[in-house]
């Protein structure tokens, strides 16, 4: 697969698990060839409506954290663990990360990013467990792991909460803006700023 509208327009043909009650497949949105991919869990009930990802509240977050390090949507490409919204955003089952992240890998390889900012539990433990499913309960959550660079394979993989942590809980505001600070202080060390 070379191309991310070839790709959506495969996923969209394929019956895949929470499709029947989903509205919409969820694929992805952004700058195709971003250095830098953030990857959510699940779509929300806006993106359900919608057909994009991080467009509720959540995604309004998302776009004030990225201008605090001067990135903009047209600078990263954001896509999430799974491409349909399960049921009243229950957490995903094994089952299903299993049946939509290899669609995930295909996006990954299309975009080939320089960094992964994995935005949650999920998706940073799928990533950081070597994109296996079977050995994501090894990997610890993501209140150990957020704001640390780890490498998995060629990728620099920065473990982020989910900006929807933060609407719960309101203590965690600060600690996105220092993670993204120390992103910013990543990307200009790796002079991996703004796409071009």
């Amino acid at each position: 697969m070379s191309d991310l509208k070839e790709l959506e327009e495969k996923i969209k043909k394929e019956n895949l698990l929470l499709k029947d009650n989903a509205k919409n497949l969820v694929f992805g949105k952004g700058n195709p060839k971003a250095d830098i991919l953030f990857i959510g869990e699940a779509p929300g009930a806006k993106e359900d409506e919608l057909g994009i990802p991080f467009v509720g509240a959540s995604g309004k977050e998302l776009d004030k954290l990225l201008q605090t390090i001067e990135l903009s949507i047209e600078d990263v490409y954001i896509a999430n663990i799974l491409k349909y919204r399960p049921p009243s955003n229950r957490d995903p089952t094994t089952e299903e990360i299993e049946n939509h992240t290899p669609y995930l890998l295909n996006q990954i390889d299309i975009i080939k990013p320089k960094v992964i900012c994995t935005l949650g539990n999920y998706s940073t433990k799928f990533v950081l467990a070597n994109f296996e499913v079977s050995k994501m309960k090894e990997i610890p959550g993501i209140t150990k792991l957020h704001g640390k660079i780890k490498q998995i394979r060629n990728y620099n993989v920065f473990p982020i909460y989910h900006p929807a942590a933060m609407l719960y809980n309101p203590k965690l505001r600060e600690v996105l803006k220092e993670d993204f600070l120390k992103l910013k202080d990543f990307l200009n060390q790796s002079s991996l700023k703004k796409t071009e």
